[in-house]
């Protein structure tokens, strides 16, 4: 499974390299390495048990979902810091460099 997850993690735009990416920073490559070939065994079990297709949720999903939490938490960091903020969503583009 270690193998699969060195694989997977190597794979661009996917949900398995964004998942190690997560977690190499926090964990180390080893463990995340680990995480992932556990994910992935999760994830077959799933697919088994249900009968369903594989639905690749992409590279940035996990970004997604943590972003409510990752803009409160700047905010708050900046108005500690001594800054007033004021939030605007602009759109971004499909592959654009900010």
């Amino acid at each position: 499974m270690v193998e699969c997850a060195w694989a997977a993690s190597r794979t661009k735009n996917t949900y398995l390299r964004g998942k190690y990416y997560s977690l190499v920073g926090r964990r180390g490559k080893k463990r995340a390495l680990i995480a992932v070939g556990h994910k992935i065994l999760i994830m077959s079990y799933h697919i088994l048990k249900n009968k369903v297709p594989y639905k690749e949720l992409g590279n940035d999903y996990l970004m997604q979902r943590r972003r409510s939490q990752i803009v409160k938490s700047h905010t708050r960091m900046l108005k500690k810091l001594g800054y007033s903020v004021e939030l605007k969503e602009e759109a971004l583009l499909e592959g654009a460099v900010v």
